[in-house]
């Protein structure tokens, strides 16, 4: 996997998960974003998530795209 999109209540979420996935984000977004990205600290609107992930792939990277995930309270 390259590039890990997790959404979250205000957005998505993006974690570069190899190289080529980080090389692949800095090519999409400014120098000033670079670190918090490769920190796993960037979030999207979950409408921007889809066109890159769709960009991403269309490029051959491996996006997982988890859309929605629940917890359940523990009994």
């Amino acid at each position: 996997m390259d590039i890990s999109l997790s959404e979250k209540r205000n957005g998505t979420q993006i974690e570069a998960r190899s190289i080529h996935g980080i090389l692949w984000l800095q090519t999409h977004f400014e120098s000033d974003n670079w670190e918090s990205i490769c920190n796993g600290l960037v979030i999207i609107p979950s409408k921007d998530a889809q066109f890159l992930s769709e960009d991403a792939t269309k490029a051959g990277l491996n996006v997982n795209f988890v859309r929605c995930l629940s917890q359940l309270d523990k009994i």
